[in-house]
């Protein structure tokens, strides 16, 4: 079967950096990982095509072409995925749903054909076994976790990866904890399940070697250290093994605050070749992360977790939440002051959101508190909560530390405290004619044309005296400060 796999298109939200990677000559962040995968797992002789529709359009040509079209999407891309629904359906062809968005909303897409839920290691097979028997159900319920031992290779080649500024690659799937506001142990569980060292090699090879790969590799796991044992006895030896005589290819992953517990672990992810690591911090209110929680944050000095990290080379991105119901009013002052003082430049601060499935949407929906449905994009100013401190309160604290943490002056402290204390790793990564282009577009836009000009051209001036080494981490988080700012002015304004 012609079979077309379609990933339907992000808004404008804090992590498509959109604005920032135009300057790079990218239109995307990374390639849909999920239907890479589930591409390899279809019959091999099925032809195959890929639209992304944050790189390409999708065609007429493209829906007529199919015999099959297949569509993932998390709930941020609901409305664009109802608009793909509809074209596939108005030309007559047969729909197969899967992935976060339709796993967690799956009665509310009555018009799709098939709806293969859960993990896809575990239901598309039982899709495909019934329909090559023609009779294929409608709904493919998750009913167990998969074996990632089973999963197979991500056929890069249906991408076009140019079009990206990083690949991904998924060693574990479940978390260790149980904070009440995310759905990922709703989707995956709590004990981890992980790949092999061999597997993870292997889909590096796809890329490094296979497309010719050699920029930002992201570790899409939502706690990296989840297996702490494995990672250190076979993960991390053979990432160090694979990236010996090897250029570019720096990574980026996910891991809980604890990381910053253990220099020995540190210390090998720096030597693998990581280089930044995004980390729930949400709240300096240990009553808040009592509430939800968030066990792992609480009773330490977080402020110098964060500097540990940046110490050993880590660069922190960090997320944080208001509207747990023990925030007192104070705290949007002090998200504020602990973001300017930790120097976390890629600082997502969000409304706290209720999942669907998760613990928090229980709660709140036996206490009538839930509103519509939630967005899925964590900083566009919406919840689907009603707050204890009041929904106009919460709003407006909100539009206040966006305005603070992303204006120019304070953002481009921040940029300087983050150098300040950052010790870049020594890692090999040599410099693209992309980049080189971005730099110039920087200076037009950002040293000559942007509002930021003056903190821009003062924090070019101060590294090049202080940290020679560290001036492309300014031009590059610079240019980061311009997006967050388009995202942060559109939030406000979509709140009024």
């Amino acid at each position: 079967m012609r079979t077309l796999l379609v990933y339907p298109e992000f808004p404008d939200t804090f992590w498509s950096f959109k604005h920032a990677l135009r300057f790079i000559g990218k239109k995307a962040s990374s390639p849909p990982l999920g239907l890479l995968t589930i591409a390899a797992m279809l019959p091999p002789e099925w032809p195959k095509r890929l639209v992304d529709m944050n790189v390409e359009s999708l065609r007429d040509e493209d829906i007529n072409w199919a015999d099959l079209v297949m569509i993932s999407a998390m709930v941020v891309q609901r409305s664009s995925a109802r608009e793909v629904i509809q074209r596939c359906k108005t030309a007559g062809k047969r729909v197969v749903a899967g992935g976060p968005l339709f796993s967690a909303e799956w009665a509310k897409f009555p018009e799709v054909d098939h709806l293969v839920l859960g993990e896809g290691e575990v239901t598309l097979p039982r899709f495909l076994d019934d329909l090559g028997r023609g009779q294929p159900q409608s709904i493919y319920p998750a009913q167990e976790y998969a074996d990632l031992k089973t999963t197979p290779v991500p056929l890069w080649g249906l991408a076009k990866v140019s079009a990206y500024d990083s690949l991904s690659i998924q060693y574990s799937r479940g978390c260790p904890y149980h904070c009440e506001f995310c759905n990922v142990t709703a989707l995956f569980g709590h004990r981890p399940r992980t790949k092999s060292a061999d597997q993870i090699i292997a889909e590096l090879d796809a890329m490094y070697y296979g497309v010719g790969w050699r920029r930002n590799i992201f570790f899409v796991d939502d706690n990296f250290i989840g297996n702490r044992r494995q990672i250190k006895d076979e993960i991390l030896p053979a990432l160090i093994d694979w990236r010996r005589g090897k250029r570019g290819c720096s990574f980026i992953t996910e891991a809980s605050i604890n990381l910053a517990d253990d220099p020995e672990l540190m210390s090998m992810m720096r030597e693998a070749g990581f280089v930044s690591v995004f980390v729930g911090i949400e709240t300096p209110e240990e009553e808040s992360l009592l509430e939800s929680h968030k066990t792992q944050n609480v009773r330490r000095d977080l402020l110098e977790s964060v500097r540990r990290l940046q110490r050993f080379g880590l660069q922190v991105m960090g997320g944080f939440i208001v509207g747990f119901d023990n925030d007192p009013p104070t705290i949007f002052q002090r998200q504020i002051e602990f973001i300017q003082r930790s120097g976390i430049v890629t600082a997502m601060v969000g409304l706290l959101q209720a999942p669907y499935g998760t613990p928090l949407y229980e709660r709140l929906a036996a206490e009538g508190r839930l509103l519509d449905e939630m967005s899925g994009d964590n900083t566009d100013g919406n919840t689907n909560i009603i707050p204890k401190m009041g929904l106009q309160a919460l709003r407006e604290g909100y539009q206040r530390i966006l305005r603070e943490i992303y204006s120019p002056q304070g953002f481009y402290e921040r940029v300087k405290n983050f150098l300040d204390h950052y010790e870049p790793p020594r890692i090999r990564v040599p410099i693209q004619k992309d980049e080189l282009a971005a730099f110039f577009k920087a200076v037009w836009e950002l040293g000559i044309l942007g509002e930021e000009r003056r903190e821009f051209w003062a924090l070019l001036i101060r590294t090049l005296l202080k940290y020679p080494k560290k001036f492309v981490h300014a031009v590059t988080l610079a240019v980061y400060g311009f997006h967050f700012r388009q995202v942060a002015r559109a939030s406000e304004q979509g709140m009024g």
